[in-house]
Protein backbone atom coordinates (compact mmCIF):
# COMPACT_ATOMS: atom_id res chain seq x y z
CA UNK A 1 0.00 0.00 0.00
CA UNK A 2 1.43 3.49 -1.13
CA UNK A 3 1.75 6.14 1.69
CA UNK A 4 0.48 9.24 1.22
CA UNK A 5 3.20 11.71 0.24
CA UNK A 6 5.00 13.56 2.98
CA UNK A 7 7.92 15.36 1.56
CA UNK A 8 5.49 18.18 -0.60
CA UNK A 9 6.91 21.42 -1.41
CA UNK A 10 4.83 22.85 1.46
CA UNK A 11 6.29 20.86 4.08
CA UNK A 12 9.70 21.70 2.89
CA UNK A 13 8.98 25.29 2.57
CA UNK A 14 7.88 25.46 6.06
CA UNK A 15 10.47 23.15 6.95
CA UNK A 16 13.37 25.36 5.42
CA UNK A 17 11.57 28.77 7.39
CA UNK A 18 11.43 26.68 10.69
CA UNK A 19 15.60 26.32 9.90
CA UNK A 20 16.17 29.59 9.63
CA UNK A 21 14.31 30.70 11.91
CA UNK A 22 16.07 28.29 14.54
CA UNK A 23 19.28 29.48 13.39
CA UNK A 24 18.99 32.43 13.89
CA UNK A 25 17.42 32.11 17.44
CA UNK A 26 20.73 29.79 18.21
CA UNK A 27 23.10 32.08 17.01
CA UNK A 28 22.16 34.58 19.57
CA UNK A 29 20.94 32.21 22.08
CA UNK A 30 24.25 30.92 23.11
CA UNK A 31 26.10 34.02 22.37
CA UNK A 32 24.37 36.84 24.11
CA UNK A 33 25.10 35.55 27.43
CA UNK A 34 28.82 35.46 26.95
CA UNK A 35 28.40 39.07 24.95
CA UNK A 36 26.49 40.31 28.03
CA UNK A 37 29.36 39.03 30.72
CA UNK A 38 32.07 39.91 28.63
CA UNK A 39 30.90 43.11 27.13
CA UNK A 40 28.18 44.62 29.24
CA UNK A 41 29.85 43.64 32.05
CA UNK A 42 26.59 41.66 33.36
CA UNK A 43 26.84 38.92 36.34
CA UNK A 44 25.41 35.62 35.47
CA UNK A 45 21.76 36.43 36.53
CA UNK A 46 21.99 39.51 34.08
CA UNK A 47 22.91 37.34 31.18
CA UNK A 48 20.47 34.92 31.48
CA UNK A 49 18.11 37.45 31.14
CA UNK A 50 19.21 37.42 27.75
CA UNK A 51 16.86 34.35 27.16
CA UNK A 52 14.31 35.25 29.75
CA UNK A 53 13.18 38.24 28.27
CA UNK A 54 13.38 36.95 24.74
CA UNK A 55 10.82 33.63 25.60
CA UNK A 56 8.76 35.99 28.20
CA UNK A 57 7.42 38.12 25.17
CA UNK A 58 7.43 34.74 22.81
CA UNK A 59 5.03 33.24 25.58
CA UNK A 60 3.06 36.24 26.31
CA UNK A 61 2.51 36.12 22.23
CA UNK A 62 1.75 32.79 21.92
CA UNK A 63 -1.90 32.50 22.88
CA UNK A 64 -2.94 35.58 20.91
CA UNK A 65 -1.25 34.16 17.61
CA UNK A 66 -3.05 30.89 18.47
CA UNK A 67 -6.53 32.51 18.09
CA UNK A 68 -5.21 34.91 15.16
CA UNK A 69 -4.66 31.81 13.07
CA UNK A 70 -7.89 30.50 13.57
CA UNK A 71 -9.25 33.87 12.43
CA UNK A 72 -7.15 34.82 10.02
CA UNK A 73 -5.55 31.87 8.59
CA UNK A 74 -1.89 30.44 8.57
CA UNK A 75 -0.34 32.17 5.99
CA UNK A 76 -1.03 35.39 6.91
CA UNK A 77 0.15 35.22 10.36
CA UNK A 78 3.28 33.42 9.25
CA UNK A 79 4.23 36.26 6.84
CA UNK A 80 3.58 39.14 9.63
CA UNK A 81 5.47 37.04 12.24
CA UNK A 82 8.61 36.86 9.52
CA UNK A 83 8.46 40.19 8.85
CA UNK A 84 8.42 41.38 12.49
CA UNK A 85 11.53 39.09 13.49
CA UNK A 86 13.22 40.25 10.57
CA UNK A 87 12.95 44.39 11.51
CA UNK A 88 13.74 43.41 15.35
CA UNK A 89 17.47 41.84 13.73
CA UNK A 90 18.38 44.84 12.59
CA UNK A 91 18.08 46.95 15.92
CA UNK A 92 21.04 44.56 17.83
CA UNK A 93 23.49 47.32 16.23
CA UNK A 94 22.42 50.04 17.98
CA UNK A 95 21.67 49.44 22.19
CA UNK A 96 24.89 49.41 24.01
CA UNK A 97 23.44 48.93 27.66
CA UNK A 98 22.01 45.79 29.40
CA UNK A 99 18.36 47.74 29.17
CA UNK A 100 18.64 48.69 25.48
CA UNK A 101 19.57 44.91 24.50
CA UNK A 102 16.89 43.67 26.85
CA UNK A 103 14.26 45.79 24.78
CA UNK A 104 15.24 44.45 21.88
CA UNK A 105 15.05 40.95 23.01
CA UNK A 106 11.79 41.18 24.15
CA UNK A 107 11.05 43.05 20.61
CA UNK A 108 12.42 40.03 18.83
CA UNK A 109 10.65 37.54 21.11
CA UNK A 110 7.29 38.94 19.53
CA UNK A 111 8.04 37.44 16.47
CA UNK A 112 9.77 34.74 17.70
CA UNK A 113 6.74 33.57 19.33
CA UNK A 114 4.15 34.23 16.51
CA UNK A 115 6.58 32.25 13.60
CA UNK A 116 7.54 29.10 15.91
CA UNK A 117 3.34 29.23 16.45
CA UNK A 118 1.99 29.18 13.23
CA UNK A 119 5.02 27.29 11.35
CA UNK A 120 4.07 24.21 13.63
CA UNK A 121 0.21 24.63 13.03
CA UNK A 122 0.99 24.45 9.89
CA UNK A 123 3.26 21.54 9.55
CA UNK A 124 0.68 19.61 11.82
CA UNK A 125 -2.00 19.98 9.02
CA UNK A 126 0.07 19.54 6.10
CA UNK A 127 1.54 15.88 7.21
CA UNK A 128 -0.98 12.82 6.43
CA UNK A 129 -2.34 11.63 9.81
CA UNK A 130 -0.92 7.95 9.00
CA UNK A 131 2.86 9.53 9.31
CA UNK A 132 2.31 12.36 12.06
CA UNK A 133 4.77 10.77 14.28
CA UNK A 134 7.51 10.35 11.41
CA UNK A 135 6.51 14.26 9.78
CA UNK A 136 6.50 15.59 13.15
CA UNK A 137 10.08 14.24 13.56
CA UNK A 138 11.52 15.38 10.35
CA UNK A 139 10.13 18.79 11.30
CA UNK A 140 11.36 19.45 14.02
CA UNK A 141 14.82 17.72 12.43
CA UNK A 142 14.58 21.47 10.98
CA UNK A 143 15.29 22.55 14.51
CA UNK A 144 17.54 20.04 15.30
CA UNK A 145 20.09 21.24 12.24
CA UNK A 146 19.89 24.94 13.03
CA UNK A 147 20.82 23.51 16.11
CA UNK A 148 24.47 22.76 15.08
CA UNK A 149 25.44 25.30 12.66
CA UNK A 150 23.65 28.04 14.97
CA UNK A 151 25.87 27.61 18.23
CA UNK A 152 28.44 26.17 15.99
CA UNK A 153 28.78 29.84 14.03
CA UNK A 154 27.53 31.45 16.07
CA UNK A 155 30.28 30.95 18.75
CA UNK A 156 32.88 30.66 15.71
CA UNK A 157 31.32 34.25 14.75
CA UNK A 158 31.62 36.11 18.07
CA UNK A 159 35.12 34.81 19.24
CA UNK A 160 36.92 35.50 16.11
CA UNK A 161 34.69 38.45 14.14
CA UNK A 162 32.85 39.90 16.95
CA UNK A 163 29.06 40.84 17.38
CA UNK A 164 28.73 43.02 14.11
CA UNK A 165 29.46 40.44 12.03
CA UNK A 166 27.00 37.98 14.25
CA UNK A 167 24.39 40.67 14.55
CA UNK A 168 24.60 40.73 10.56
CA UNK A 169 24.76 36.99 9.91
CA UNK A 170 20.98 36.69 12.12
CA UNK A 171 19.53 39.26 9.62
CA UNK A 172 20.75 37.16 6.84
CA UNK A 173 19.12 33.92 8.40
CA UNK A 174 15.85 36.05 9.40
CA UNK A 175 15.50 37.22 5.55
CA UNK A 176 16.10 33.47 4.64
CA UNK A 177 13.27 32.18 6.44
CA UNK A 178 11.07 35.14 5.22
CA UNK A 179 12.18 34.21 1.66
CA UNK A 180 11.42 30.54 2.88
CA UNK A 181 7.91 30.95 4.23
CA UNK A 182 6.61 33.47 1.04
CA UNK A 183 7.00 29.73 -0.84
CA UNK A 184 4.56 27.90 1.57
CA UNK A 185 1.07 28.43 -0.33
CA UNK A 186 -1.64 27.34 1.14
CA UNK A 187 -5.26 27.81 1.12
CA UNK A 188 -6.56 31.56 0.87
CA UNK A 189 -9.76 30.58 1.73
CA UNK A 190 -10.60 32.83 4.59
CA UNK A 191 -12.38 31.00 7.63
CA UNK A 192 -16.03 31.48 8.67
CA UNK A 193 -16.93 32.68 11.56
CA UNK A 194 -19.99 32.87 13.16
CA UNK A 195 -21.36 35.85 15.07
CA UNK A 196 -19.96 34.10 18.28
CA UNK A 197 -16.86 33.31 16.93
CA UNK A 198 -16.46 37.22 15.68
CA UNK A 199 -16.27 38.10 19.39
CA UNK A 200 -14.35 35.84 21.69
CA UNK A 201 -14.82 36.64 25.54
CA UNK A 202 -11.05 36.72 27.44
CA UNK A 203 -11.01 33.82 29.31
CA UNK A 204 -8.16 31.02 29.60
CA UNK A 205 -9.97 27.93 27.41
CA UNK A 206 -10.07 30.94 24.69
CA UNK A 207 -6.85 31.24 24.69
CA UNK A 208 -5.20 27.96 25.93
CA UNK A 209 -6.06 24.35 24.60
CA UNK A 210 -6.94 22.44 27.88
CA UNK A 211 -5.70 19.23 26.23
CA UNK A 212 -2.35 20.48 25.48
CA UNK A 213 -1.62 21.50 28.92
CA UNK A 214 -0.47 18.23 30.54
CA UNK A 215 2.55 17.04 28.33
CA UNK A 216 2.95 21.02 28.18
CA UNK A 217 3.57 20.93 32.04
CA UNK A 218 5.80 17.55 31.80
CA UNK A 219 8.15 19.57 28.71
CA UNK A 220 8.28 22.44 30.72
CA UNK A 221 9.86 20.69 34.16
CA UNK A 222 12.35 19.38 31.69
CA UNK A 223 13.25 23.03 29.92
CA UNK A 224 14.28 24.42 33.13
CA UNK A 225 17.16 21.63 33.34
CA UNK A 226 17.35 22.15 29.36
CA UNK A 227 18.01 25.89 29.78
CA UNK A 228 21.28 25.43 31.59
CA UNK A 229 22.55 24.09 28.46
CA UNK A 230 21.05 26.80 26.27
CA UNK A 231 22.25 29.65 27.80
CA UNK A 232 25.08 28.64 29.56
CA UNK A 233 26.93 25.30 28.54
CA UNK A 234 29.58 27.54 26.66
CA UNK A 235 30.05 29.93 29.83
CA UNK A 236 30.95 26.05 31.35
CA UNK A 237 33.35 25.22 28.91
CA UNK A 238 35.04 28.14 29.46
CA UNK A 239 35.29 27.98 33.42
CA UNK A 240 36.30 24.16 33.14
CA UNK A 241 39.10 25.14 30.07
CA UNK A 242 37.22 23.99 27.32
CA UNK A 243 36.11 26.83 25.30
CA UNK A 244 38.29 25.96 22.61
CA UNK A 245 35.37 22.71 21.65
CA UNK A 246 32.53 24.22 22.99
CA UNK A 247 30.61 24.71 19.70
CA UNK A 248 31.28 21.49 19.30
CA UNK A 249 28.78 20.73 21.99
CA UNK A 250 25.82 21.08 19.87
CA UNK A 251 27.03 19.61 16.78
CA UNK A 252 27.77 16.51 18.80
CA UNK A 253 24.35 16.49 20.27
CA UNK A 254 22.64 17.09 16.92
CA UNK A 255 24.51 14.48 14.89
CA UNK A 256 23.36 11.65 17.35
CA UNK A 257 19.91 13.57 17.46
CA UNK A 258 19.70 13.14 13.62
CA UNK A 259 20.67 9.27 12.92
CA UNK A 260 18.44 8.16 15.92
CA UNK A 261 15.28 10.86 14.42
CA UNK A 262 14.36 7.79 11.78
CA UNK A 263 14.02 5.74 14.23
CA UNK A 264 12.69 7.13 17.16
CA UNK A 265 9.57 9.02 14.69
CA UNK A 266 8.61 5.27 13.40
CA UNK A 267 8.81 4.09 16.98
CA UNK A 268 6.25 6.50 18.32
CA UNK A 269 3.69 5.74 15.67
CA UNK A 270 3.93 1.60 15.99
CA UNK A 271 4.22 1.79 19.64
CA UNK A 272 3.17 4.85 20.71
CA UNK A 273 5.00 7.59 23.15
CA UNK A 274 5.58 5.22 26.07
CA UNK A 275 8.45 3.58 24.36
CA UNK A 276 10.09 6.38 23.70
CA UNK A 277 9.76 8.55 26.39
CA UNK A 278 10.87 6.48 29.52
CA UNK A 279 14.49 5.36 27.77
CA UNK A 280 15.00 9.01 27.04
CA UNK A 281 14.79 10.49 30.26
CA UNK A 282 17.01 8.01 31.57
CA UNK A 283 19.43 9.27 29.09
CA UNK A 284 18.69 12.62 29.75
CA UNK A 285 19.77 12.27 33.01
CA UNK A 286 22.75 9.84 32.63
CA UNK A 287 23.85 12.48 29.78
CA UNK A 288 23.62 15.76 32.76
CA UNK A 289 25.50 13.35 34.79
CA UNK A 290 28.36 13.53 32.86
CA UNK A 291 28.55 16.65 31.51
CA UNK A 292 28.69 17.28 35.68
CA UNK A 293 32.07 15.45 35.67
CA UNK A 294 33.31 16.93 32.29
CA UNK A 295 37.50 17.33 32.47
CA UNK A 296 38.62 16.75 28.78
CA UNK A 297 37.14 17.02 25.82
CA UNK A 298 35.90 13.66 25.03
CA UNK A 299 34.19 13.65 28.08
CA UNK A 300 32.09 17.09 27.47
CA UNK A 301 31.35 15.92 23.94
CA UNK A 302 30.07 12.24 25.05
CA UNK A 303 27.98 14.22 28.04
CA UNK A 304 26.63 16.25 23.97
CA UNK A 305 25.99 13.04 22.13
CA UNK A 306 24.02 11.40 25.39
CA UNK A 307 21.68 14.16 26.27
CA UNK A 308 21.29 14.69 22.38
CA UNK A 309 19.68 11.30 22.63
CA UNK A 310 17.80 11.64 25.34
CA UNK A 311 16.58 15.53 25.54
CA UNK A 312 16.56 15.54 21.66
CA UNK A 313 13.93 12.72 21.31
CA UNK A 314 12.05 13.89 24.51
CA UNK A 315 10.99 17.38 23.09
CA UNK A 316 9.52 16.01 19.88
CA UNK A 317 7.64 13.41 21.61
CA UNK A 318 6.05 16.06 24.23
CA UNK A 319 5.02 18.31 21.26
CA UNK A 320 3.64 15.53 18.75
CA UNK A 321 1.62 14.80 22.32
CA UNK A 322 0.45 17.54 22.37
CA UNK A 323 -0.95 18.34 18.66
CA UNK A 324 -2.13 14.79 18.65
CA UNK A 325 -4.32 14.86 21.62
CA UNK A 326 -5.78 18.11 20.34
CA UNK A 327 -8.89 18.26 17.66
CA UNK A 328 -8.09 19.65 13.90
CA UNK A 329 -9.19 23.12 14.09
CA UNK A 330 -7.30 23.76 17.49
CA UNK A 331 -3.72 22.17 16.34
CA UNK A 332 -2.34 25.91 15.78
CA UNK A 333 -4.12 26.69 19.37
CA UNK A 334 -2.91 23.49 21.18
CA UNK A 335 1.00 24.21 19.58
CA UNK A 336 0.59 27.43 21.02
CA UNK A 337 0.23 26.46 24.01
CA UNK A 338 2.88 23.79 24.31
CA UNK A 339 5.20 26.46 23.50
CA UNK A 340 3.96 28.77 25.46
CA UNK A 341 4.46 26.69 28.73
CA UNK A 342 7.45 24.87 27.26
CA UNK A 343 9.16 28.30 26.85
CA UNK A 344 7.99 29.44 30.27
CA UNK A 345 10.26 26.53 31.83
CA UNK A 346 12.88 27.68 29.59
CA UNK A 347 12.65 31.20 30.18
CA UNK A 348 12.34 30.69 34.17
CA UNK A 349 15.44 28.53 34.79
CA UNK A 350 17.66 30.50 32.30
CA UNK A 351 17.29 33.02 35.28
CA UNK A 352 17.27 30.25 37.96
CA UNK A 353 20.48 28.79 36.52
CA UNK A 354 22.29 31.99 36.27
CA UNK A 355 21.27 32.42 40.19
CA UNK A 356 22.21 28.95 41.17
CA UNK A 357 25.30 29.03 39.32
CA UNK A 358 26.77 31.33 41.39
CA UNK A 359 26.18 29.97 44.54
CA UNK A 360 27.10 26.59 43.82
CA UNK A 361 28.56 26.13 40.70
CA UNK A 362 27.97 24.63 37.45
CA UNK A 363 29.20 21.22 37.88
CA UNK A 364 27.16 21.13 40.99
CA UNK A 365 24.48 22.33 39.43
CA UNK A 366 24.77 19.77 36.64
CA UNK A 367 24.54 16.87 38.99
CA UNK A 368 21.85 18.06 41.20
CA UNK A 369 20.12 18.48 37.73
CA UNK A 370 20.66 14.43 36.84
CA UNK A 371 18.67 13.63 40.03
CA UNK A 372 15.59 15.87 39.11
CA UNK A 373 15.32 14.61 35.75
CA UNK A 374 14.79 11.37 37.42
CA UNK A 375 11.81 12.50 39.12
CA UNK A 376 10.00 13.40 35.46
CA UNK A 377 9.60 9.67 34.91
CA UNK A 378 6.48 10.49 38.03
CA UNK A 379 5.40 13.56 36.39
CA UNK A 380 5.26 12.43 33.05
CA UNK A 381 3.42 8.99 34.39
CA UNK A 382 0.90 11.22 36.68
CA UNK A 383 -0.38 13.49 33.96
CA UNK A 384 0.46 11.54 30.76
CA UNK A 385 0.01 7.74 31.11
CA UNK A 386 -2.06 7.31 33.75
CA UNK A 387 -4.85 9.69 32.26
CA UNK A 388 -3.86 7.66 29.05
CA UNK A 389 -4.91 4.43 30.36
CA UNK A 390 -7.85 5.84 31.83
CA UNK A 391 -9.05 7.08 28.43
CA UNK A 392 -8.42 3.72 26.76
CA UNK A 393 -10.00 2.18 29.56
CA UNK A 394 -13.38 3.75 29.38
CA UNK A 395 -13.42 3.32 25.30
CA UNK A 396 -13.27 -0.47 25.88
CA UNK A 397 -15.92 -0.65 28.68
CA UNK A 398 -18.15 1.35 26.13
CA UNK A 399 -17.59 -0.88 22.94
CA UNK A 400 -18.69 -3.98 25.65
Amino acid sequence: MNKSPLWTKDFIGISLSNFFLFMTFYFLLVTLPSYALEDLHSNESGAGLMTTVFLLSAIITRPIAGKWIERSGPRNVLLTALIVFLGASFLYFFPNSMSGFLFIRFLHGIGFGMATTVTGAIVANIIPISRRGEGMGYFIMSTNLAMVLGPFIGLTTIQHFGPNVLFILSIIGAFAALLAGISVKLSKRKPILSPQQGKVPFSFKNFFEASAVPISLVGAFFALVYSSILSFVSVYANSIHLGDVSSLFFVVYAIVLLLSRPFTGRWFDLHGPNVIVFPSIILFAIGMFILSKSGTSSVFLLSAGIIGLGWGTLFPTFQTIAIQDSEPKKKGLATATFLSIFDTGIGLGSFLVGIFVTKIGFSSFYLLSSIYILVGVILYYFLHTRKQKAIKGKLERDLV
